[in-house]
């Protein structure tokens, strides 16, 4: 990781709010020689935080599945759309502010689930969960971090989290996991539904490189009570059985051990003569999420949470209704950034069709191809009630830490507040379809 600078050296970082504050706070630092901590353009800090990330990290966070397509069409879907400014509009002041299914957020957007943050950082999660509490920004718990939610929301402060859970083929494992969830203070439980399968990512398949086969990303299952007692059972049988470990000896599978023995909880001493650890990863890979999921499962939650429940992975019309028919609170409508389907529909293509389908009342959020605060708008101007912001953090995350999240969230807040102010847009709610039209410079637009 990179040596970051003190807080004497950096540019002041308050809770998001007007966007002429934080231009105010990153040029008045500039007098004095003091830059920001992370590259305020997409592009800048993409490649800034590639120059500190280790291939396998940049492979898992970066990548996306097959040639690349969904990561491209999500940013196409964004430029084939304009803005268009409205002037002598009179508005001075905008309020961000919007609530989502009972949570107050102070800005139409929230921090997306991303799994497996510890190639990134190893404290990946209990720092963006700072970050987020700094910032007032709500975080949506990743169900495939390295830290037990519990510990992130310690973290949180008043600043409100979501839960996120990938369905698992044990039900058991399901409730327990939901239980946590509600007992750590969650105010949704979004469950994921794109992702019954891993797609086809080449980036990581190239390197040979599954986290989770290396340890990472499975905190949540490590820390859990149902989890643990599947593994023993599974160590128990295995014993019972007489089955002895297949693994052929490689100085590869020696550092795999290493890795997992280091990344499980307690003395690595201990996890080193222990079959737990290694057990612990098998057991994952096999259950942590059911190839059959259906809408048959989705309707029992009503029954098994007092949580909102949100619906993550939605992208046709009839899908969505389905979900609203069901009685769950929201969707997000997202195509896993890209890593799951190559050459699928864009998310903010599947937005416009999405809203159109179920009405102006259902809530409604967009994850994918979100970079910047101009986004944000757009796709509040096609009918988001908010947005989920992913890989941007990430890049932060990775060049900076916590202070590279918080900053990369300030300029994001700054930018759609910006946008709102030359727009003449006063509040989320006026953010409409009026502000936005096809782009006459993209092909084939007439």
């Amino acid at each position: 990781m990179p040596q970051h600078s003190s807080a004497s050296e950096e540019t002041p970082v308050a809770k998001p709010g007007s966007g002429r504050d934080r231009q105010s706070a990153i040029y008045s630092a500039g007098v004095v020689g003091i830059t920001p901590a992370v590259p305020t353009s997409f592009a800048g800090l993409e490649r800034a935080a590639q120059k500190v990330t280790s291939p396998k990290g940049w492979a898992y966070v970066a990548g996306g599945a097959g040639e690349g397509r969904t990561m491209r069409n999500n940013r196409a879907a964004f430029d084939r759309w304009a803005i268009v400014p409205r002037m002598a509009h009179g508005g001075a002041t905008r309020d961000l502010s919007v609530k989502i299914v009972g949570t107050q957020l102070s800005s139409p957007l929230l921090l997306a689930p991303v799994g497996a943050g510890q190639l990134i950082d190893p404290e990946a999660d209990l720092h963006t969960a700072r970050a987020a509490a700094s910032t007032g920004v709500p975080y949506v718990f990743t169900n495939q971090g390295g830290t037990p939610m519990e510990e992130a929301a310690a973290e949180m402060g008043e600043t409100p989290h979501w839960v996120q859970l990938y369905w698992s083929t044990d039900e058991a494992l399901v409730d327990s996991l939901i239980g946590r969830a509600e007992a750590s203070g969650a105010e949704a439980l979004v469950i994921t539904l794109d992702t019954t399968t891993l797609g086809w990512r080449p980036q990581d398949l190239t390197l040979g490189s599954l986290p989770f086969a290396q340890g990472l990303g499975i905190g949540q299952y490590t820390s859990d009570p149902r989890f643990r007692e599947i593994v023993a059972d599974r160590i128990e049988r295995a014993k019972e059985a007489g089955v002895a470990s297949d693994v052929k000896v490689t100085l590869q599978a020696l550092r795999s051990l290493i890795s997992i023995t280091r990344n499980h909880p307690g003395s690595f001493w201990a996890n080193l003569r222990s079959p737990v650890p290694r057990a612990s990863v098998e057991t994952f890979l096999d259950i942590y999420s059911n190839p059959g999921l259906s809408w048959d499962h989705v309707a029992t939650l009503r029954g098994r949470t007092r949580l909102p429940v949100v619906l993550k992975g939605i992208l046709h019309p009839d899908d969505a209704r389905r979900a609203f028919d069901l009685g769950v609170d929201a969707i997000v409508v997202s195509n896993h950034g890209g890593r799951q389907i190559d050459s699928s529909i864009a998310s903010l293509d599947a937005l416009i069709s999405v809203r159109g389908a179920v009405g102006p009342e259902p809530t409604v959020l967009l994850d994918s191809g979100i970079r910047t605060g101009a986004d944000v708008f757009t796709a509040l101007a096609h009918g988001a009630d908010a947005c989920l912001l992913g890989r941007p953090y990430m890049y932060g995350l990775a060049i900076a830490g916590q202070r590279g999240v918080e900053e990369v969230i300030a300029n994001v807040v700054a930018e759609l507040d910006l946008t709102m102010a030359l727009t003449g847009a006063t509040d989320v709610k006026s953010v409409s379809r009026d502000f936005v039209v096809p782009n006459p410079t993209w092909p084939g637009v007439v």
